[in-house]
């Protein structure tokens, strides 16, 4: 060594291999907004793409000159967001749904869109709706209609969730009832009311985008767990919450969005037993329960650990956006709390019409038509596409497309649009640093039937090419 000293040149990254290397704009005094703001712009951009491994935390501390907390409080920021995804001793990740979580790509120009990526109910409850809402601006209530009503004024609205719930496979009593302006506002009154900020509730891998955009909009972090062809892998739920502390597990226990996944009896009470051996809260999503019929709910197995949420948009009409939830006493206060917050009150019309068309008797009449009609094109879509390639049921109103190898769901999307239909890829779906599937969701009750056929024939030709 002959007594020399090297002296290594401090911050010295020159040759040194990191997948990300910003830059940062010091001019602002809190760095952290800042470096969350590029991460954001760098993954807007697609500099940073999804699924890179970001550097360690220390690492990009040292190459940014800033101290570990401001990177650590940036990659915290993004996570809430739902842009990143990290996992104790596997690092930080871009999330594979960072790109696709906020809305659906834009009509292709000059192009009519077949849409096949929103889920929506075939239309022939509408006429019977439109009757039932005449019906009611000629009754001596009608003025009533555009007064405040606060929770619970209406008792007989009530009976009519539990009987809408009772219908769905779920008993609850009039006491735990409470009314949403839909199911979306419902679980973001849940994650608002009932969780803190940097809390775990855990998801299937794949899951509704409504319920990724509430937990980043409330700092609720998902954390995802293995589904199978059946649903939620309880052996796989309580190894999380074995090696996490998990806070609530969030399901749709029958025809899954998107996968189309209907729980079992037998998988529903084991999940139901992870619950009560861990102190997990439920939030179970009844949406396409109705349709499928014949089933308790999950939270029928642990009634005092769960929420319950069903409503009427995707069974009877889009537009009629009353959701009804059955909420144990321990958490009812606050969540009428947060539904107040951020509604002030349901829709008074919206409650009336709901439960007056669950009261007459027409509800069931309306949930058979759409049975029928659902039944009728789910044989239309089998004839463009087999069930060994695109999985769901004939009361699913969509199905969970599998894609041959040479596409991935987001570059089948894309080119499902160019020929002018809408899907919706696997990546809108993926939790955290989940692979996405490829597979994309087609759904094929909102079209005319004409322009079904032409495009599933799109559909089927991409598939064929």
């Amino acid at each position: 060594m002959n007594g020399e000293v090297t002296i290594m040149p401090y911050n010295s990254f020159d040759d040194y291999p990191m997948s990300w290397r910003p830059k940062l704009d010091r001019s602002e005094r809190a760095l952290y907004l800042t470096l969350a703001r590029t991460l954001e712009d760098d993954i807007a951009s697609g500099a940073l793409k999804p699924g890179t491994r970001l550097p360690p935390q220390r690492e990009l501390a040292d190459f940014l000159d800033v101290n570990v907390s401001t990177v650590a409080k940036a990659f915290k920021l993004c996570e809430l967001k739902g842009l990143l995804s990290a996992t104790v001793g596997s690092g930080t990740f871009v999330a594979y749904s960072a790109l696709t979580d906020k809305r659906f790509l834009e009509r292709a120009e000059g192009t009519h869109v077949i849409d096949m990526g929103s889920v929506q109910p075939e239309d022939s409850a509408n006429a019977a709706l439109l009757d039932m809402a005449r019906s009611l601006f000629r009754s001596d209530e009608a003025a009533a209609l555009f007064s405040f009503h606060a929770q619970g004024e209406d008792e007989w609205q009530k009976d009519a969730a539990v009987t809408f719930m009772r219908l769905c496979g779920h008993e609850a009593h009039r006491e735990q009832i409470l009314f949403a302006n839909g199911a979306q506002n419902a679980i973001s009154a849940v994650f608002a009311s009932l969780f803190r900020r940097g809390e775990k509730i855990a998801v299937d891998d794949h899951t509704y985008p409504g319920v990724k955009s509430a937990a980043a909009m409330f700092g609720v972090k998902l954390v995802p767990v293995r589904s199978g062809e059946q649903g939620m892998e309880p052996a796989d739920l309580e190894r999380l919450c074995r090696s996490e502390k998990i806070h609530g597990v969030y399901l749709i226990s029958a025809c899954h969005n998107p996968t189309t996944a209907t729980l079992p009896e037998d998988r529903r009470r084991e999940i139901a037993a992870v619950l009560r051996a861990y102190g997990a809260l439920l939030i179970e999503d009844g949406t396409n329960q109705l349709m499928q019929r014949g089933v308790p709910s999950v939270s029928s197995f642990a009634p005092e650990r769960s929420i319950y949420i069903a409503t009427m948009s995707k069974v009877i009409a889009p537009g009629l956006r009353a959701a009804c939830a059955a909420v144990p006493d321990a958490c009812k206060e606050a969540v009428a709390g947060a539904l107040y917050s951020l509604n002030v009150g349901v829709v008074p019309m919206m409650a009336e019409l709901a439960a007056r068309v669950i009261a007459s008797g027409q509800f069931e009449r309306i949930v058979a038509a759409h049975r029928r009609h659902t039944g009728e094109r789910s044989r239309l879509v089998r004839a463009f596409l087999p069930d060994e390639i695109c999985r769901g049921g004939d009361a699913d109103i969509f199905r969970w497309l599998t894609l041959p190898e040479r596409f991935t769901s987001v570059q089948f999307e894309q080119a499902a649009l160019a020929r002018g239909v809408r899907v919706a890829a696997a990546e809108r779906f993926a939790v955290g640093k989940t692979l996405p599937a490829r597979a994309v969701r087609v759904a094929f009750c909102t079209p005319p039937r004409d322009q079904l056929e032409k495009g599933l024939s799109v559909l089927a030709e991409l598939i064929a090419d």
